[in-house]
């Protein structure tokens, strides 16, 4: 018994310093965004709300940020269609092609600033040029699709493909059976997939390190010239938007589909 107490003393206190290396960064941006000082230090001097004012009054942070929100959303909905395409027939048709599939996660396997450098090279080989905005969407598709892909491939391994078949044996046809039976059943993993999704094209700095350019200045990339010539808690104040953005989009995708729809729907 003794023994049992102290192995799970040690293990709770493993987990408790685990969360607290996790959650200590993120106290420590928000708390330091409230710095009324001039530096970004941590403990602040004081608190004081004036460097979210000075973000909202910054014309480059504000055209930068609604940039990046543009780009998440129209990246989440083009990954979602093609993920979700690209997992229905890998699951039902090239189950065993592990080419196919180490394929379309490679951008996982490499580093992003690899990726970048690779999509900046073809770019110029065929003329599309380094920093167009084109690019740079075809640049956040590639790296955020497989997240849609491997969620919703999860979803469709153990699907039972025999109420499609009695849909089909109704009359309803292909659409109809996908729209009707398929996608609702699927619906947890294409919806856990399209936040990951949008998290990441938000968040995505190599990427838009390269293949940013005049105009297409995402937020994360706003920060980093920002950093090079002021050090102020303007930077922090940045940070907890993004990060109250994503906890806005779980909240929000609690709200409208739960989270424990999305932990059953991947275990269809």
């Amino acid at each position: 018994m003794r023994r049992r107490r102290l192995a799970r003393a040690a293990f709770l206190a493993l987990i408790t310093l685990l969360y607290v290396f996790l959650i200590a960064p993120i106290v420590i941006v928000v708390v330091a965004s409230l710095n009324a000082g001039r530096f970004l230090v941590f403990p602040p001097e004081g608190l004081s709300l004036q460097w979210y004012v000075k973000f909202m009054n910054s014309g480059p942070f504000v055209r930068s940020f609604f940039f990046s929100l543009r780009l998440a959303a129209l990246t989440t909905v083009i990954t979602t269609v093609i993920g979700t395409a690209a997992a229905l027939y890998v699951i039902r048709h090239a189950r065993r092609n592990n080419a196919l599939r180490m394929l379309l996660v490679a951008p996982l396997q490499l580093p992003g600033i690899m990726t970048s450098l690779a999509l900046l090279i073809f770019y110029y080989a065929i003329g599309l040029g380094g920093t167009s905005y084109l690019g740079l969407l075809i640049g956040h598709v590639v790296v955020c699709m497989p997240y849609v892909f491997l969620t919703v491939a999860a979803v469709l391994y153990n699907f039972d493909r025999s109420l499609e078949e009695a849909a089909r044996s109704l009359g309803a046809g292909s659409v109809t059976a996908f729209r009707r039976i398929t996608l609702p059943i699927i619906k947890g993993g294409v919806i856990a997939g399209a936040v990951f999704s949008f998290i990441t094209s938000f968040d995505q700095f190599p990427i838009s390190l390269l293949l940013s350019g005049v105009g297409t200045t995402t937020l994360p990339i706003q920060v980093f010239d920002y950093l090079r010539f002021s050090f102020d808690p303007t930077a922090a104040a940045v940070g907890t938007v993004n990060i109250l953005i994503t906890l806005g989009v779980v909240i929000m995708t609690e709200r409208l589909v739960g989270l424990e729809s999305l932990y059953v729907g991947g275990r269809q």
